[in-house]
């Protein structure tokens, strides 16, 4: 089961108040449905692909309507591809749609009004409806956050952005094809969605395997870190050391200054050290403490004085 399937499942089990399951059902018959004409009038077809997106429409329309539904199944031609669920209402579509401020004596909105959605609890528990009808968000597992849903009408997408942020959940918007695409990226704004929404499980388990990926990620660069500074270490050893064996060879080590003769026979003796490990192994053997900038700058003057000869 993909993660969004996750949230989902654990949204269908979320018992809300009356005024919220309006607002859940509105955003999913908005994303999911098309009005048909039959012999009793209008009728509501509402098509998903998922079972259980399906049952809870079919459960909030039966629960709060009380009305006539048939559910049926479309087997798809591509093998292992999931069927897709169809219920249609066959009587009182039009209260329904009206009670769902979807048709008002304007006719067929895209949106629901601003009344549908006045109490925080409902504009969450709409993004709720809309998350499971035709959301998606990415697995915390990679690294490319992302989290969307997307929809047919341009202004449908400008009232879900405006939902959200009531909500202080700023988001963008993109045409892809022929749908409109509401979507955050950001990690910290996906879990505040996740809070918002109820997802409180999905919530804790896409925060723990962020953490743990970041925290993974964290040592990696850390390891990597030391091993560029191990290199540079070994290559201005290198340095350091064919510096030290020019001068030996042509003026000849005991002809230089005393502080300079004793580090580069520290040098010469620990080729790989870092110049922090080579002021610890100085202050070992002398006593004085000499300090990493200390240490640094009587190398840099070997490496001069190689240079001058």
């Amino acid at each position: 089961m993909s993660f969004s399937s996750e949230v989902k499942s654990e949204l269908a089990l979320i018992e809300r108040e009356s005024c919220c399951q309006k607002a859940q059902l509105a955003a999913m018959i908005q994303l999911l449905s098309s009005l048909t004409i039959g012999n009793g009038g209008l009728q509501l077809m509402i098509r998903s692909e998922n079972p259980t997106v399906a049952k809870t429409i079919w459960k909030l329309i039966k629960k709060i309507y009380n009305v006539d539904t048939q559910l049926s199944v479309i087997k798809k031609a591509k093998l292992k591809k999931n069927g897709i669920y169809v219920i249609r209402v066959l009587n009182e579509t039009r209260h329904i749609l009206e009670d769902l401020e979807l048709w008002t004596q304007n006719g067929l909105q895209n949106s629901p009004t601003n009344q549908l959605i006045k109490n925080d609890c409902c504009a969450q528990s709409y993004l709720a409806g809309c998350f499971m009808a035709a959301g998606s968000i990415n697995s915390p597992i990679k690294t490319d956050y992302h989290l969307e849903i997307a929809t047919n009408a341009e202004d449908h997408a400008v009232y879900i952005q405006r939902v959200m942020k009531k909500l202080n959940l700023p988001s963008k918007m993109i045409q892809r094809r022929n749908k409109y695409v509401v979507y955050i990226k950001q990690s910290d704004l996906i879990t505040d969605f996740l809070a918002h929404i109820g997802a409180t499980d999905s919530l804790f388990a896409y925060a723990e395997i962020k953490i743990q990926r970041d925290y993974m990620n964290s040592i990696t660069r850390l390891e990597n870190c030391a091993t560029a500074n191990d290199v540079k270490s070994i290559q201005a050893g290198e340095k350091q050391i064919l510096a030290i064996e020019k001068i030996s060879n042509i003026r000849g080590l005991e002809n230089i200054d005393e502080k300079l003769r004793e580090v580069a026979f520290l040098r010469l003796e620990f080729p790989d050290a870092s110049i922090n490990e080579l002021a610890q192994e100085y202050e070992l053997r002398t006593g004085i403490i000499l300090s990493k900038s200390g240490m640094k700058h009587r190398l840099n003057k070997l490496e001069e004085l190689a240079e001058k000869l």
